[in-house]
């Protein structure tokens, strides 16, 4: 898999990251450090926890970390929850959590298929 199959299969702008970063070698870098990220996991455990202060700064992290990798399609979610946490619940919170959710895990899904084909 190369780096543009990753991108396309994980919703993304491969171009767009490309012209940013300059190298594939930052963008297979950084693209791999999401791995790493805390920030999916705060999210979660703080809407669990009803922390829609929290929540928002994780959403927000989230949203900002997908523009700077050009994470198109999470980057749309989390900025769409971002928004809607920004002064604590509001109704469309869950539903957009979900899209987050789902977003967040076709993300993690083209990275760990990224990472095994670059290691194999």
């Amino acid at each position: 898999m190369t780096l543009q199959d990753c991108y396309a299969a994980l919703g993304g702008n491969y171009a767009d990251v490309s012209a940013r970063l300059h190298s594939d070698r930052l963008v297979q870098k950084f693209l791999l450090k999401y791995l790493d990220d805390p920030s999916f996991q705060q999210l979660c455990t703080a809407m669990e926890e009803k922390d829609y202060e929290l929540a928002f700064r994780a959403a927000h992290t989230i949203k900002g970390v997908c523009q700077n990798l050009s994470f198109t399609q999470l980057l749309d979610s989390s900025s769409q929850l971002s928004d809607a946490l920004r002064h604590g619940w509001t109704p469309e919170a869950d539903p957009l959590l979900e899209r987050v959710k789902a977003d967040q895990m076709t993300v993690t899904a083209a990275i760990q298929s990224f990472r095994e084909e670059s290691e194999g």
